[in-house]
Formats: C-alpha cells, sequence, structure tokens
C-alpha cells in the first residue's frame, strides 16, 4: 500500500523525519547516510504499518529500527582502514572548536558507545528507552555510556564524572 492511502503514516512521517534524521547523523556522520538510514526506516514503518499503526508511538519504532539500523552502519564504516578514513581528513589546520572537538570526540567511539551518548546526551532520551532502542539492558547502556565518558575524558583532557542515572 501506498504512503498517500495512508494519512496517519504521511503525519508520523512529516513530525519526525527530521528530528531521526538528526539523531541518526549523530551516530554516523554523515548526513546522506544519516538520510538514507532515516528512508529505510519509514519504508519499513510502511510495510510494518498495520501492526505498528496501533502503537501509542508508532514514531518510537521508526526510531529504533533508524537507530539500530545507524549502529550497524557505523560499525561497517568503523572497519574501514585508518588509512582510508585519514584520506577523506581535512589536513588544513583550523582553529579549535571546543564544540567541533566534542563532535570529532564522539565520532571515534564504538558505534553502540557512540549511540547511547547521542542518544543520552543529545537527544536528552533516559537508560530505559536507550535499552529499549539498542535492545540491550540498562546496565549495558549505563557500561557504554560510562566508557565512553572515560573515553571522552582522556581525549579532551577532562575529568570524568559519574552522572547516567
Amino acid at each position: 500500500m501506498r504512503a498517500e492511502d495512508r494519512p496517519d503514516y504521511e503525519w508520523v512521517f512529516s513530525a519526525s523525519f527530521s528530528s531521526i534524521t538528526r539523531t541518526v547523523f549523530l551516530i554516523v556522520h554523515d548526513r546522506e547516510a544519516a538520510e538514507e538510514i532515516t528512508q529505510e526506516a519509514f519504508v519499513k514503518l510502511l510495510q510494518y504499518w498495520d501492526a505498528v499503526a496501533g502503537y501509542d508511538h508508532p514514531q518510537a519504532w521508526v526510531r529504533k529500527v533508524a537507530t539500530r539500523m545507524a549502529v550497524r552502519h557505523a560499525a561497517r564504516e568503523r572497519r574501514r582502514p585508518t588509512l582510508e578514513a585519514r584520506a577523506h581528513r581535512p589536513t588544513a589546520v583550523v582553529p579549535s572548536d571546543p564544540a567541533l572537538d566534542v563532535i570529532e570526540a564522539v565520532r571515534d567511539l564504538a558505534p553502540m558507545q557512540r549511540a547511547a551518548v547521542v542518544l543520552h546526551y543529545f537527544e536528552d532520551r533516559p537508560v530505559g528507552e536507550i535499552a529499549g532502542a539498542l535492545q540491550v539492558s540498562e546496565s549495558t547502556v549505563k557500561q557504554h555510556l560510562y566508557r565512553a565518558r572515560a573515553h571522552l575524558a582522556r581525549t579532551l583532557g577532562e575529568a570524568v564524572t559519574d552522572d547516567v542515572r
């Protein structure tokens, strides 16, 4: 069935596409890949619309699907040879911007840690919701956040704090 035949689907799409794309972008750090992953997630939503339409928050379902797809994409990209990754980075010296330093440091995290950090700190999602989206336990999410914070602290020269609840 086409999306035009499903006005509720169109509403969910228009209300949440940009937000989900932003979340995916913060995990994969590639705008085109983020849009493509988000589009694929919405295609899956359309395929399962008859079942998902009855959920209280169908946008949460599509966000979960998109997040899992983004983590898999990030893991694949991380396995690319280090030299290839360095070849795409600019070599010009640019003045340091703390916000860009944080984004760059988050980019170097392992994919699951990156997803947990993006969802918890950038999207302000609670640990329980992150656990559901990543299909892991809450303690696993806390472990990813703890390790990510330790890595970010080393990378950015900051102190580590225990603020995950």
